[in-house]
């Protein structure tokens, strides 16, 4: 007999169970986002419209605030709604996007962060070499590389992913339960 289950949404287990506590959650939440927002748009509009800062360094930080908008973006607005209307449900299709760009922002993040060490190692070690190898092309093909990275390392990691949920041997990650069709995703990490 075929599997017929299909997962069409999740559920996400709550961080805390009264309401007092999503509310907190929810405020704490948002003044984290809030903050990543205010930090990443402060820096990026100060690095666009000074001229002075238009160097390489200055250039990946521009890289990072933005990936790093991207990757906060991703995750905490659902979780604050999740916080704020009691609700529980993700569905199958927003799961997987969300992951998905939690995975490009975060892989290109950190393949940014070692071309900024790449880029700090130049200034150091090697200053009069400064700037033909760090040029204004180099840089640019260096950014461009590291968010590339970032979405070739999601595409792989997302259709093993998929593969690995359509095995029909994968019973502890469907539900077994044909009449209920969503699955517990518990957030917290030990």
């Amino acid at each position: 007999m075929p599997n017929s289950s299909s997962i069409s949404e999740f559920l996400l287990l709550a961080l805390a169970d009264t309401r007092q506590l999503q509310l907190l959650h929810f405020w704490l939440l948002l003044g984290i986002y809030l903050a990543a927002l205010l930090g990443n748009g402060l820096i990026s509009t100060a690095v666009a419209c000074d001229h002075r800062l238009h160097t390489p360094m200055y250039f990946f930080l521009l890289n990072l605030a933005l990936l790093d908008l991207g990757c906060i973006s991703t995750t905490l607005p659902k979780a604050m709604a999740n916080a704020l209307w009691h609700t529980r449900h993700i569905s199958y299709a927003g799961c997987a996007a969300q992951v998905f760009f939690f995975l490009f922002f975060l892989s290109a993040e950190y393949s940014l962060l070692t071309i900024m060490s790449y880029d700090r190692y130049v200034a150091i070690c090697k200053p009069l070499h400064y700037g033909t190898l760090l040029g204004s092309r180099a840089c640019a093909t260096m950014a461009a590389a590291a968010w590339g990275s970032g979405a070739c390392n999601d595409f792989v990691c997302h259709s093993s992913c998929e593969t690995f949920l359509e095995l029909p041997g994968s019973v502890a990650l469907r539900n077994p339960q044909s009449s209920r069709k969503h699955m517990a995703v518990n957030p917290t990490v030990r």
